[in-house]
């Protein structure tokens, strides 16, 4: 049996209320993972404007390489998706795209839609957490230096960057809110600059995994709509095996709510002595942070 990473996708659309989401399908390799029913599918989505092109590929690989089908997708308004408003994050919004990627994942050929698997990463991995309460067709989560509470994510900013740099993020949110969108600002930009996220590496570690479909902009109300972000309220809810992968040093995602809500999650845990994308392809702990996935869910789906 094969289980080298394939890189291999087909390219599919789904709807969400009327909008067409774009999405890549992985075929797992082999049948250690399958039943008379079909295979596991992975449903998989990015975190703050990040788009399918940008770094998922060879954790999706590395899955697929283990047997498991999987589908990732890009959010209405970003990537390769349709939407009338581009690069505007709206937490709703993104929960129920990922709903009808649920749906989506489960009409695929081989696929048994009675195990599916929610993978999210920073702002995804909160919202996965929402997406798997009350499903009894979810067999697994897994949620990789999670975004999970917005007010300690706020409190983290305002400890590294200078106030006038917050101040002017933040009138421009008011101002785009205020207008009803369309006022952007960069998604990663330098130390000093306006942007969603200014800390010193950011612009460079985004930039590495970045792919063609992906802008640097984004909505500038972001901040006023995360700021209240709470998907914690769900993990105490979750009655599903799940695992939460928390970057120690995580200047972006607090590390300590993301432990909190792996707790009340009754979560399996993995941590990496290292900050938000040192987890990403090209870093030194996405060996680890891809082989645990791979390991976790292998047991648990098997």
């Amino acid at each position: 049996m094969s289980t080298t990473p394939s890189t291999k996708h087909d390219e599919l659309t789904f709807d969400s209320h009327g909008t067409t989401c774009a999405a890549r399908h992985w075929t797992g390799i082999g049948s250690a993972l399958e039943t008379d029913a079909g295979r596991p599918v992975v449903v998989m989505a990015h975190g703050l404007a990040g788009t399918v092109d940008s770094g998922l590929e060879p954790f999706a690989a590395a899955l697929a390489g283990a047997g498991m089908d999987v589908l990732a997708f890009d959010y209405r308004g970003f990537g390769a998706s349709g939407g009338t408003h581009r690069q505007r994050v709206r937490v709703a919004d993104q929960v129920e795209d990922y709903r009808a990627a649920v749906a989506a994942a489960q009409r695929l050929p081989g696929v048994d839609a009675s195990r599916v698997v929610l993978w999210g990463v920073s702002l995804s991995g909160g919202h996965v957490l929402q997406v798997a309460v009350g499903r009894d067709d979810v067999a697994a989560v897994v949620s990789l230096t999670p975004l999970v509470d917005g007010l300690a994510a706020a409190r983290l900013a305002m400890g590294q960057h200078k106030a006038s740099t917050l101040l002017r993020s933040s009138i421009s949110g008011v101002r785009s809110r205020a207008t009803g969108g369309g006022l952007t600002m960069p998604v990663v930009a330098r130390p000093g600059e306006v942007g969603a996220l200014t800390l010193e590496g950011c612009l460079e570690d985004y930039l590495s995994i970045a792919g063609p479909t992906w802008r640097n902009e984004v909505d500038a109300d972001v901040a006023l709509e995360l700021g209240t972000r709470a998907p914690m309220k769900a993990a105490a809810r979750l009655r599903v095996p799940t695992l939460v992968q928390i970057a120690d040093f995580d200047r972006s995602a607090p590390p300590q709510a993301a432990a909190k809500a792996a707790f009340k999650a009754r979560a399996e845990v993995r941590h990496y002595p290292c900050d938000h994308f040192d987890v990403w392809p090209g870093k030194a702990w996405f060996d680890a942070a891809s082989a645990h996935q791979v390991a976790f869910l292998t047991r648990v789906l098997g």
